[in-house]
Parts: structure tokens; C-alpha cells; sequence
């Protein structure tokens, strides 16, 4: 059994963990470059850009600037001496910060899923400024600058380890009213296997809570133990490029989704969600069959047209229930209508 708390001890664990940033930020730099055009396409002004992404743009970048500033801080060929304090204090505040988008990441799509409901809103606000309350709650670690480069002498566990436990209660809150609104409140499970975008935002959900959830605690599992000051802290990295990784991957697959998937029927690339542009849906609807006769030929077309109005017809919301007249026109998911009798044909 080694002597966790040892100098030689340390040494060696200082030493895994620089290797082990490195690995990490190599696995890091690769997700970015893969899913950099997406990034691009946003900047030159391809892809029509809405506020939510904004965490999404924080929650990426965040974590690269830290794992650039810890990769420099574990340099090991330093010949003069370097602020190793101030160097972790900036990698372990866009590092928290990392964690903190991308549980508003999520967030965002539950508050989108139920519609911005004020009872759903206010509560999530409040956990959010919670959480972050306890990210950014103070320098959490202590370095010195040593002849093979900035050691670890000094962590607070437990206030590490309650902004770990924080935030899987926090992922788990979000993934339940996720999973109500669109499992358990479902007017009727033909509504949900019908609608593909429905199981994306669940699996994708169930998924990021998952990888979220396990990361987290392996992180939380090595602060309890406090074997030392590098070991108590040397999961705390993965765990938030896990959650940003999975959080990134889920905005990405959501967007892509809502622009170009199969189930599109709107111009305005019109999702289930709420955050979206306030243009008016150009959504056509069938009309009854309309038959032509000429010279003794029977030809029989289908034509469509736009709505004159929102109410003549019935519309649906991404639920299946059906929105009264004062409801807005964007709340129209054509997608979670049913098939009428009277928009079908008999076989020819």
C-alpha cells in the first residue's frame, strides 16, 4: 500500500497527472476540430443564429482556454520560474465555468420542452445561480512553481465535492422534467413514437445524464478519499470534458435535426422547442381532391395551400394537444398532428 501522502508520492502522481491532461486535451482538441464547421457555418452567417447558442459557443470554448492554460502550467522543461497559481486559479475558473454551461445547456431545452412556463423557468433559474454560486465560489486550489514544473499542494475537498454532488442532483432534476413532459405527460404513446424529434431530445437526455452522472462520481469518489492533493483532484477534468463533450454533441444534433431531418415541414426550420424565430409558418396543408376531365381522360390531383388564418384548422402543439385560438401560430408542430379521414384516399 503506498504512502499517499509522501513527497515521493506526490511526485509520481504529478507526473500521471500531466500525462494524463495531455491525453485528455489531445481526446479534447480532436472533438473540436471534428465539429469546428458547425462552429463555422454559424460565423459566416450560413446557419441562422438564436441566443441559446450562445451557452453552447461558452461552454466549448471554455474548456479549451482551460485545458490550454493547465497544459501550460504542467510543462515540464520550464527553465525560469512561472506563476503556477495564477495559471490553475484561470484553468479551474473556465474549468468550473465549462461544467456550469453545460448544465445550462441542457436547461435551455427543458425550459423550451415545457414552453417557458414560469413554474419551470424561475425554479431552474434559481438552481442555476445556485450552481454556479458554488463554481465560482473562491480559489479551490494551491500550486507552487517546483524544478519539474507547478505542483498541487493544496485542495478543499469538501466544498469540491459538494459542487460535484450539486451538480448531478442538478442533472438529474433536469432530465425528470424532461422526461415528464415528454414521456409521462404524453397524451398517448402513438404521439411519442411518432415523433422522432421527441426521442431525440429524450435519448439525447438520458445519454449526457448517464455519461454526466458516472463522470461526476468517479470525481466526487476520489475528493471523499483524499488520498492527496493531485489524486483528490485528478478527475475533476474528465468529468467536465465528458459533460461538455455529450452537452456540445447534444446542441449540435438538435440544430442539425430542426434544419435538415426528415420529419421538416416548415420553412422556418421550425422545432418542438420554443426557442425559435418568430417568423410566420409557411406550412402548406391538402385540400380535398380536385378531378380534371379532359377528352375522356380521368386525371386526379392533389393540391395544396397556405392557411388564410390560424383558425381554420386545428392545430396541435409538440404533445399532441390541441392549442386553442389564442394561441400563437409558431406553436404549430405539424409534425404531432394526426391523419384525418378527411385527408385520406382510397387507393388507386
Amino acid at each position: 500500500m503506498p504512502d499517499w501522502t509522501s513527497q515521493a508520492e506526490i511526485t509520481k502522481d504529478g507526473l500521471a497527472f500531466s500525462k494524463f491532461m495531455h491525453a485528455l486535451l489531445g481526446l479534447y482538441i480532436w472533438e473540436w476540430f471534428t465539429s469546428l464547421q458547425f462552429d463555422w457555418d454559424y460565423i459566416r452567417g450560413k446557419r441562422q443564429f438564436r441566443w441559446p447558442l450562445i451557452f453552447y459557443f461558452l461552454n466549448r470554448y471554455c474548456l479549451l482556454f482551460a485545458l490550454i492554460g493547465m497544459l501550460v502550467a504542467l510543462i515540464l522543461d520550464v527553465v525560469s520560474e512561472i506563476n503556477c497559481q495564477g495559471l490553475y486559479t484561470f484553468a479551474q475558473c473556465f474549468g468550473n465555468a465549462a461544467i456550469g454551461f453545460a448544465s445550462i445547456n441542457f436547461s435551455l431545452r427543458t425550459m423550451a420542452v415545457w414552453t417557458q412556463r414560469w413554474y419551470i423557468v424561475i425554479p431552474l433559474v434559481l438552481v442555476i445561480l445556485g450552481h454556479w454560486s458554488l463554481l465560482l465560489h473562491g480559489i479551490l486550489l494551491t500550486a507552487k512553481f517546483t524544478p519539474e514544473g507547478c505542483q498541487i499542494t493544496d485542495t478543499d475537498n469538501t466544498l469540491l465535492a459538494a459542487t460535484f454532488i450539486y451538480t448531478m442532483c442538478f442533472d438529474f432534476t433536469v432530465l425528470c422534467l424532461t422526461a415528464w413532459k415528454l414521456v409521462i405527460n404524453a397524451p398517448s404513446s402513438k404521439v411519442m413514437g411518432r415523433s422522432k424529434l421527441v426521442v431525440l431530445i429524450f435519448g439525447d437526455g438520458l445519454i449526457y445524464f448517464f455519461i454526466a452522472f458516472l463522470s461526476n462520481l468517479i470525481a466526487t469518489t476520489f475528493m471523499l478519499l483524499n488520498l492527496n492533493a493531485v489524486m483528490s483532484i485528478i478527475a475533476n477534468v474528465p468529468a467536465a470534458i465528458a459533460s461538455t463533450i455529450v452537452a456540445c454533441r447534444a446542441v449540435r444534433r438538435l440544430a442539425l435535426f430542426t434544419s435538415s431531418g426528415p420529419e421538416l415541414f416548415a420553412s422556418t426550420q421550425a422545432s418542438t422547442l420554443a426557442f425559435r424565430s418568430n417568423s410566420k409558418s409557411t406550412t402548406q396543408r391538402p385540400r380535398l381532391n380536385t378531378t380534371l376531365k379532359s377528352e375522356g381522360v380521368h386525371v386526379q390531383m392533389e393540391t395544396f395551400e397556405s392557411p388564410s388564418s390560424a383558425e381554420t384548422y386545428t392545430q396541435y402543439d409538440a404533445m399532441g394537444n390541441v392549442i386553442d385560438k389564442r394561441s400563437p401560430t409558431e406553436d404549430y408542430d405539424p409534425e404531432a398532428q394526426e391523419i384525418r379521414n378527411e385527408f385520406k384516399r382510397p387507393p388507386y
